[in-house]
């Protein structure tokens, strides 16, 4: 007679299992787990795992929190230098087009006094234009530099850090 389809035949024991009767009474078979004992894989390992090594495996792993924290850091104030960079150029750009603004200005007036007509004119408009680029790029440079953030991500990281170490007392 054929076992039905999925059985275990009587007398063999499935793959990973305890045979019947091998295990001493009140005994818990490999990788199970008691419905009494409801402690957490944290708290088994701990019993199972001596001070010194628990200790040991908490400073590696502060360790390496540290580490990447100096590197998100790192990255964060990178980003930061760079846009600070971006809008120095920028009114720096802003501080050349006002100087080139007020050169042309003053040779507009100094020839529009001279001649009164003709090429004043051409001078003003030079002006102008210059004034208006560096308008623009005061504007750019102003809102480059507002947009600079920090490392927000650093400190919202490292803040967690001290919740992270506590452990909750029941």
């Amino acid at each position: 007679m054929s076992e039905p389809f999925g059985s275990v035949p009587q007398g063999s024991v499935p793959p990973g299992s305890v045979p019947p009767g091998s295990m001493p009474p009140g005994s818990v078979p490999p990788g199970s787990v008691p419905q009494g004992d409801r402690r957490s894989a944290a708290e088994a390992k701990a019993e199972s795992t001596s001070l010194g090594d628990l200790l040991g495996e908490v400073s590696r792993d502060i360790s390496t929190l540290m580490r990447q924290e100096v590197e998100l850091a790192k990255a964060e104030i990178r980003e930061s230098a760079t846009r600070a960079g971006k809008g120095a150029g920028m009114f720096g750009a802003a501080g050349y087009a006002a100087m080139m603004c007020v050169l042309f200005l003053s040779i507009a007036g100094w020839w529009g006094l001279g001649y009164l007509v003709g090429n004043a004119w051409s001078a003003l408009i030079i002006a102008a234009i210059w004034a208006v680029i560096g308008l623009i790029l005061f504007v750019v440079g102003r809102s480059t530099l507002k947009s600079i953030k920090g490392i927000p991500q650093t400190v919202d990281t490292v803040k967690e850090i001290p919740d992270t170490l506590k452990r909750e007392s029941k």
